[in-house]
């Protein structure tokens, strides 16, 4: 396997919020991520826009000379009321289909619980299609599980009302 290097992303700098926006759109073109390209107005203005988000972090992973782009993980700190302390969500992971199985979603997994913690966040959460079995194996062997606060009353389910 080759070697793994995790950076976080600097949205200021016009190369790596290129190779963000390049790697978000592979991820949206997937059919895991909606089988759609980013609008042309989000590929211009994501990078701006995240730089003003203060709790936003990004890391790409690169894959052996640390010049090819494999991966990417986009993270938000937000606030958890029952712990009182903050924690992550972890929005979108995307490995390109080329470096599946390699490795490097698990290095972007374990840069993002090092950035949390770091951060003294209280855990890490997610969402995942209930039918991408390769994710949920990969996350549930990274140490996450379906949420619940009383097994009497069900698993958390993840829904959203879109606004336009």
């Amino acid at each position: 396997m080759d070697k793994v290097v995790c950076k976080n992303v600097n949205y200021a700098d016009k190369v790596q919020g290129q190779l963000l926006v390049e790697l978000l759109d592979g991820y949206a073109k997937d059919p895991l991520g909606g089988g759609s390209a980013l609008d042309d107005e989000v590929k211009e203005h994501l990078p701006s826009k995240l730089a003003k988000v203060p709790h936003a972090f990004s890391f790409i992973a690169y894959s052996g000379d640390e010049e090819t782009p494999a991966g990417l993980i986009n993270c938000f700190e937000v606030f958890s009321t029952f712990a009182a302390k903050p924690l992550v969500n972890i929005h979108d992971l995307f490995v390109k289909p080329e470096f599946r199985k390699k490795g490097i979603g698990k290095a972007l997994m374990t840069a993002a619980e090092t950035e949390a913690r770091n951060r003294g966040c209280c855990k890490l959460t997610l969402e995942v299609l209930s039918k991408n079995e390769i994710a949920l194996n990969a996350y549930h062997a990274c140490g996450f599980a379906s949420y619940e606060l009383d097994p009497a009353h069900g698993v958390a389910l993840c829904m959203e009302k879109k606004l336009k």
